[in-house]
């Protein structure tokens, strides 16, 4: 893919949020079933233990850069990007695109509510929105065969042309890898948290801590028991990737 750089391995498309939108209205348009990625801290780190996560994020159509320490990443290794477009960024102007193009967009995932109440604030504040469907699947529903065959019929016969997955990294690109072709919206994008944010369910941290790289902190903050260990242990690790691999990049060939 053009503008395509690769970050611990990992692939990142070189554009700002009006390009990703842009980039992401041509896949609509194309009409094949294709996924989009947002690379964060977290993810890097699951990709180097992760194959099939790894797989996933190289037969992407499009990875976006979820974080500002992306963007330091890039920079650190001589491949600066141009900006960081989070998957909670990405939605509200996708939903935007998609009320003026009148493309259908289905919210699936988040917590009991979440998409529904989701559902309502985007059509609110994007007239002709057309949510075509929410669902909210039981705990452990990606193990069962017959609720993911609901699932897959209810975005068919909605006829979405994008679809929103709330799940969490990394059961919804799982998720999406295993279906999307099935139920065939042209585009599938894992966002998180998101329609909890939207919905208000969630607060997410102030303009000023997205914007200085600080978000995981009001992240911590707001849910330490369950993410405590992500970002305190696991993902500490990044940092001595990074700098492993500009010590390799300034060796000489």
């Amino acid at each position: 893919m053009e503008n395509r750089i690769r970050i611990l391995g990992v692939p990142v498309d070189d554009v700002d949020m009006d390009e990703a939108v842009e980039k992401i209205e041509g896949l609509v348009r194309a009409g094949r079933p294709s996924y989009v990625v947002t690379p964060n801290v977290d993810h890097l780190m699951r990709l180097q233990r992760d194959p099939e996560f790894r797989r996933i994020y190289e037969s992407s159509a499009c990875s976006l850069a979820d974080g500002m320490p992306i963007l330091w990443a890039g920079k650190t290794l001589g491949t600066p990007l141009k900006a960081k477009v989070s998957g909670s960024d990405l939605f509200p102007n996708l939903c935007d695109k998609a009320a003026k193009m009148g493309h259908g967009v289905f919210f699936l995932g988040g917590r009991e509510g979440a998409a529904r109440k989701a559902a309502s604030v985007m059509r609110s504040r994007y007239p002709g929105l057309r949510v075509v469907g929410t669902y909210c699947p039981p705990m452990g529903f990606e193990r069962d065969a017959s609720e993911n065959a609901k699932i897959v019929r209810m975005i068919l016969n909605s006829g979405a042309d994008i679809v929103f997955v709330g799940l969490g990294s990394p059961k919804q690109e799982k998720w999406i890898d295993r279906f999307h072709s099935q139920y065939g919206a042209s585009v599938s994008i894992g966002v998180g948290v998101t329609f909890e944010f939207v919905s208000g369910m969630v607060r997410r941290a102030p303009l000023w801590m997205q914007r200085t790289g600080l978000e995981w902190c009001w992240r911590l903050l707001m849910e330490p028991g369950r993410l405590w260990k992500r970002y305190l242990v696991d993902d500490m690790a990044f940092f001595w990737l990074l700098l492993r691999e500009k010590m390799a990049v300034r060796k000489p060939s």
